[in-house]
């Protein structure tokens, strides 16, 4: 067969050549700008790949480096700790050189005069007359921004003796150091409750035109952390008289440097609250860090505890159960949440109609939160015990109906076998419905971690739960913590009378701004 050459086409049919080739044509370059389309994806997504690969390197370098200076940071600070606590701050000597602070700050002079005046000598009468006088500054934070204090001590002699008087040097928060109490403050305020690490204050000080690196702020968070150990231990001894306590715990990375990586340590929060059974006590927290999560560590905290505890499920607080001083109370939240979980994932009539029963319990507590005790075992035995017993009715059915191995049972398992602890709160207006009292007093601590990421040291978790003790306190309280912790370390330093710890508590503390000296 020969094929027919263009020439000896017709028109007609050269036409048609011709819109045949133009298809082909048109279909060619879509194909090539196809082509050069998915070219184009092809190598942006390449470039993307490799950007997240080197990418994530760099990050984790950075990543690496951040823990680096966190570890340094957890570990001076524990050293400072422990010379603080081993020293005494007054007998070390105060004129060794330190470097001068920043010109450019402003500063506020405080002048102290002697005790008896400058006027007459306190020995023998004569008139004083000005001989000098010492000065010495310190770095003060206060709200938006850096101020340095100086503090002035004028010298008198006395024309008749020549006897010098002179008001004595006032306490330091750290001996021979250049920060105020306020400073300490500050600095532990800004890590464990805005979740800044000091790495990070020491480049938000240095724009600032402060030179101050971090293992300086490590120091003085450790001296701020030992001074705050009477009112931690007091906190704890408070909370331990009462009648109900809410725990829970939280895990929080720790450095294990024997083995080049993390280990998982544990927080635990132990909450005293009865605002909500219109109790006027003082609400407080202390927490407890720990390198593992043992049963041990709960009953050693509770061994002298007598009274209701409510927590979770957690197997490690049976032996606390199994005696006669403790109560268990469990939580209708976490029942609550087996539930929810299975619900959000395959909702059923039946997921959906145990949530609804559950809800119109929260409602009748939402009611008769407030109120006093009485009022609120009334509400609960007469509104809420007739629910309660449907919803056993309801979860006892659908056992029956469901197989032994499925999710749904074993969520409606872990209810009925806390029924007795979970039904408790009805006879007793004290008790909660849930433990989300302990939980709130975690959230904190979560949102902490991702900053911080981990205690450097078993002394360094200690140290951030001695901390928090104080903070959420304070916050319990309605006390902001930056002004009590300034204010209580600095009477503390200046040898405030053990048998008043208790005016400086939380609680009972109120902004005092005068002089050391008068309050103690």
């Amino acid at each position: 067969m020969f094929a027919v050459s263009d020439a000896a086409l017709s028109a007609p049919d050269k036409d048609a050549r011709i819109a045949e080739l133009e298809a082909a044509l048109a279909t060619a370059h879509a194909d090539i700008t196809a082509r050069d389309i998915l070219i184009d994806t092809l190598r942006v997504q390449l470039a993307r790949l490799k950007r997240m690969q080197f990418g994530k390197a760099s990050e984790k370098l950075n990543h690496e480096i951040s823990q680096l200076e966190l570890a340094l940071e957890e570990l001076e600070a524990e050293a400072a700790t422990v010379s603080a606590r081993r020293v005494d701050p007054a007998t070390l000597d105060r004129h060794a050189p330190v470097r001068a602070l920043p010109a450019h700050l402003p500063r506020e002079e405080q002048r102290i005069e002697p005790e008896h005046g400058n006027c007459t000598c306190p020995d023998c009468g004569g008139l004083l007359r000005p001989l000098g006088q010492d000065s010495d500054e310190m770095l003060d934070a206060v709200p938006v921004h850096w101020r340095v204090v100086r503090t002035i001590r004028p010298k008198y002699s006395c024309r008749a003796c020549e006897k010098v008087v002179q008001a004595a040097a006032p306490v330091k928060a750290i001996a021979r150091g250049k920060a105020t109490f306020g400073t300490l403050a500050h600095v532990v305020v800004a890590k464990f409750d805005h979740h800044l690490p000091l790495y990070r204050q020491a480049e938000m000080m240095a724009a600032q035109g402060i030179d101050i690196d971090r293992s300086t702020l490590a120091g003085w968070a450790g001296q701020a952390s030992a001074l705050l150990d009477p009112i931690v231990s007091r906190i704890r001894e408070v909370g331990l008289t009462a009648t109900k306590i809410h725990t829970d715990d939280t895990p929080v990375p720790m450095l294990d440097p024997g083995r080049g990586k993390t280990a998982t340590g544990r927080i635990w929060a132990y909450v005293v609250d009865d605002r909500a059974s219109g109790a006027t006590t003082p609400p407080l927290v202390w927490y407890k860090f720990t390198q593992d999560r043992t049963g041990s560590h709960p009953q050693q905290q509770l061994a002298s505890f007598t009274g209701f505890l409510q927590a979770d499920g957690y197997a490690g607080y049976d032996k606390l159960y199994s005696t006669n001083r403790v109560t268990e109370v469990a939580c209708w939240a976490h029942f609550r949440r087996k539930i929810f979980d299975i619900h959000a994932t395959k909702p059923t009539s039946l997921t959906t109609d145990l949530l609804a029963r559950i809800t119109n319990l929260y409602r009748i507590e939402d009611e008769i939160r407030g109120h006093p005790p009485d009022v609120r075992r009334r509400g609960r035995l007469e509104r809420t015990a007739p629910l309660v017993e449907a919803l056993r009715i309801a979860l006892d059915d659908a056992l029956r109906r469901l197989s032994p191995k499925s999710e749904m049972a074993k969520a409606i398992a872990y209810g009925r076998k806390r029924w007795t602890a979970l039904t408790r709160f009805l006879d007793d207006g004290r008790l909660e419905i849930d433990n989300n009292i302990a939980e709130r007093a975690i959230r904190s601590i979560a949102i902490g971690r991702k900053n911080w990421l981990f205690a450097g040291s078993k002394a360094g978790g200690e140290r951030a739960a001695a901390i928090y003790t104080v903070i959420e306190t304070c916050k319990l309280n309605g006390v902001e913590p930056q002004a009590y912790i300034a204010d209580v370390i600095a009477k503390i330093a200046g040898n405030w009378p053990a048998a008043r710890w208790d005016e400086l508590m939380p609680w009972n503390w109120r902004p005092d701004f005068q002089a050391i000296a008068e309050a103690a």
